[in-house]
């Protein structure tokens, strides 16, 4: 996968993000806050790996991919706690759910990946 690619393919999940949070902050309470939390750690993998494509050195590559990895997996998080808490049903959440999977895995794989390079 090109950068360009996953920088497209995490505004398209950042996207979707918005809009399921945009549907949960009408429910109030609970959902509200973690409509709040998802949309925060959602649209910040695609943010954050924006940064990490113009870092100022392999180690900077590394410090902001490994942000990346954080949000995406916090992402997982949120999104599993709002199946299993009954506020969305959970057959609703499996494609996004399965994207963020996706790329904290992709992520997860590049910082890898990037390491082994720096040490040879």
């Amino acid at each position: 996968m090109t950068r360009e690619e996953l920088i497209s393919r995490t505004q398209q999940f950042a996207l979707r993000i918005i809009h399921l949070s945009e549907k949960l902050m009408g429910k109030g309470g609970a959902a509200r806050v973690l409509a709040h939390q998802l949309l925060r750690s959602g649209t910040s993998i695609g943010a954050n790996y924006r940064a990490a494509c113009i870092a100022k050195s392999a180690n900077d590559f590394l410090n902001k991919l490994k942000i990346c990895e954080e949000e995406a997996d916090e992402t997982v998080y949120w999104l599993e706690l709002l199946a299993n808490s009954g506020l969305v049903r959970k057959e609703l959440l499996l494609d996004l759910s399965d994207e963020a999977r996706q790329l904290t895995a992709i992520i997860t794989a590049s910082i890898k990946t990037k390491r082994q390079n720096i040490v040879e």
